[in-house]
């Protein structure tokens, strides 16, 4: 049998630490990384290495683009300093107003040795970007993200300020510097569609379109820290005072939501009753159940139950070189149709929105949009909440006669309201259901621990007016993890660390909207096996492979998939297809 290189170093490495194994779990194993020292590879160190995080591109119209640079910073130590701003003005110098696509584009280098640091970027307080760096290596990197931004619309043609928030942190040992740079391209639309003197009646067009203000539901500057709150711990809970204009007929929350510190793993947390019985001293309590709860006014509006993003130094920072984790260099936001409950906001005085999570540990940072849509032939709308169930999540825990640690939670909120505006009375239905599922074996003190767990979560709004068509929006996702992390400990001092990762992001959505409707669909899947060997608190071997299966399908027109697979820092197989078929 023929062995390359690489396969014989994995071989090599798998006997090797395959004996006598006990295990990390990923809080110890986080406490390396600010150690570790760059591996041998491949790479000849010529050049910066390129990361990634594997993602469809966007769909972009045929027209010129339209381009403004916005900032250009180095963050050395900026942990604990005011966020970086810069002034923001409109594309004036663009031929066209009407833009089709706007895609907010951030390029990063950086040299050295770096933690993983978690990047937020807001426009007018509101969020466009929640992201985390990658870790630098001695040749030095190169990342990009683009996003689009489409949907904030209202808010790129006004002034504004920029703010950027990257605690970065200087010392002996990390000196890597993140030189950053932000443009923002503009799309002019290729043609611009007209719809009246249509014999048929509509829904609303805020059904069809973008919101006409973003309220911010964040920290306002200035700040020493970025404009997310910080929730604490269970029972502390962040809010904020907003009003929205009397003439608003539809809503929709917005939430950015990650995780950080004790919590930067909540899903291997144990119930602290396990820990009390095992005597467990270092591993965060609360169990791994979290969910983020919104309320106005006391009244819980909805939930997230958010994705397990693994940042780029977590678990095995090795595996993340040059794919990195999903999500993790643009987090995902969650959207929560808020219109059922305009009925008791619609009053012109202020209301507050609550944020809090359940069975948190230190420290979740959160913030919010508030997408709203105007009645341009009324200064006042009207609305009622007519009905609302959002009881408490059931939870429940128990331990089996294997020593498996099983947790389970269900929820569902529901809301029905109607608004009555200029486009006529629109009854707005919400549903969310939630399904949780975790189970957990530890066990060498604290050494060994495997996890297993799935989120199911549906989202579904349907919006009824008389004699129009019905407007649907469902989403249903999957956040499947396993998680192993196993230590051994040798002869010479040294440790060796193995850890085994699968986590996937499959979503499905449906739209309809007026006569035409819409249907995607996405399995997102990484399968992620690394070693290293540390000494003295430093690496002194390991190597990280990571594979993963991205597959997009609208509509069975446009489509988009990716197979990749690398091997310390080396890609060795990208297959792409932009074909259905």
């Amino acid at each position: 049998m023929d062995f390359s290189p690489f396969s014989f170093l994995f071989f090599f490495l798998f006997l090797f630490l395959h004996h006598h194994i006990s295990a990390a779990n990923p809080h110890k194993t986080k406490l390396l990384k600010s150690q570790l020292l760059d591996q041998p590879t491949s790479h000849d160190g010529s050049s910066p290495t390129r990361y990634f995080e594997v993602t469809k591109p966007i769909k972009l119209p045929k027209t010129k683009p339209c381009s403004n640079h916005i900032l250009h910073h180095d963050f050395a130590f900026a942990y604990g300093k005011s966020p970086v701003l810069a002034n923001y003005t409109p594309p004036y110098h663009c031929p066209s107003r009407e833009f089709s696509r706007i895609v907010l584009e951030w390029t990063a280098t950086s040299k050295g040795r770096q933690f993983d640091r978690i990047v937020g970027v807001w426009l007018g307080g509101v969020e466009l970007l929640r992201s985390c760096t990658a870790e630098p290596r001695p040749n030095g990197i190169v990342w990009t993200v683009e996003k689009d931004i489409t949907r904030y619309s209202s808010l790129l043609i006004r002034n504004q300020t920029l703010a950027v928030y990257l605690g970065n942190v200087l010392d002996e040992n990390h000196k890597g510097v993140y030189h950053v740079n932000i443009t923002i391209h503009y799309y002019p639309a290729e043609k611009v569609f007209s719809y009246s003197g249509s014999k048929f009646k509509t829904l609303a067009p805020g059904y069809r379109s973008h919101a006409d203000l973003i309220i911010p539901i964040s920290r306002d500057l200035p700040l020493n820290d970025g404009l997310w709150f910080k929730i604490q711990n269970s029972s502390s809970a962040e809010h904020k005072l907003f009003k929205v204009p009397q003439n608003t007929y539809r809503a929709v929350l917005e939430v950015y939501v990650s995780f950080h510190e004790d919590d930067e793993f909540w899903y291997t947390n144990p119930p602290n009753v396990v820990i009390a019985a095992k005597n467990f001293s270092d591993m965060p309590g609360n169990g791994p159940f979290r969910e983020v709860v919104i309320s106005i006014d006391n009244e819980i509006v909805g939930a997230i139950w958010p994705f397990p993003v693994i940042y780029t130094g977590g678990v095995n920072p090795l595996l993340w070189r040059p794919i990195t984790g999903i999500g993790s260099f643009s987090l995902p936001s969650y959207d929560i149709e808020v219109t059922p409950f305009l009925g008791n906001i619609l009053d012109g005085s202020f209301h507050e929105l609550r944020f809090s999570v359940t069975n948190a540990t230190h420290v979740w940072f959160i913030d919010a949009n508030l997408h709203v849509w105007l009645d341009r032939n009324s200064k006042k709308t009207q609305g009622k909440l007519l009905k609302h169930i959002g009881h408490p999540s059931q939870v429940s825990d128990f331990i089996d006669s294997s020593g498996t640690i099983w947790i389970c939670a269900r929820r569902s909120i529901l809301a029905s309201g109607w608004v009555k505006s200029s486009y006529g009375n629109i009854t707005t239905n919400l549903i969310q259901e939630f399904s949780f599922n975790n189970s957990m074996v530890i066990s060498d003190d604290e050494n060994t621990q495997t996890v297993n767990q799935i989120i199911h979560s549906e989202d579904i709004v349907h919006a009824n007016q008389p004699f129009s068509p019905r407007f649907a929006k469902e989403t249903y996702r999957t956040f499947p993890l396993y998680l192993s992390t196993n230590k051994s400990v040798q002869g010479d001092g040294s440790s060796s660390y193995v850890t085994n990762v699968t986590l996937g992001f499959d979503e499905r959505k449906f739209k309809s909207a007026g006569f035409g409707f819409s249907n995607n669909s996405l399995t997102n899947l990484q399968n992620g096996n690394g070693a290293m060997v540390v000494k003295d608190n430093l690496v002194v071997g390991g190597f990280g492979s990571t594979q993963q299966a991205y597959n997009y399908n609208q509509d069975n027109e446009a489509c988009y998939s990716r197979n990749v697979a690398s091997f310390n820092y080396t890609i060795t197989g990208d297959e792409v297809r932009n074909s259905c078929f």
